[in-house]
């Protein structure tokens, strides 16, 4: 099966689908979504929660305001330990 054929087959029901119409929204997510020691940035694109859930309705300036601003987020993140989970250790 070539890639197009791969594509061809898409439905409704596959979490890729996309149809035609609808444009690609450019976003900083790598899919490392793991939340800062506060819980209210994600260490994988630097995003906060309310950035992150307001994506979709962000004006395109909007959204180049938030990337111009992901560097200095994201040194500042993962220079920041994470808690260590509480329990046994094996």
């Amino acid at each position: 099966m070539t890639t197009t054929e791969s594509l061809d087959c898409q439905t409704p029901h596959d979490p890729y689908f996309r149809p035609p119409s609808v444009p690609m929204i450019d976003s900083p997510c790598i899919k490392v979504c793991i939340l800062n020691a506060a819980g209210d940035h994600c260490i994988g694109c630097g995003r906060s929660l309310v950035e992150i859930a307001g994506w979709s309705d962000y004006s395109e300036g909007q959204r180049a305001s938030v990337i111009a601003d992901l560097p200095q987020r994201l040194l500042a993140l993962r220079t920041t330990p994470l808690p260590r989970a509480e329990g046994p250790r094996t």
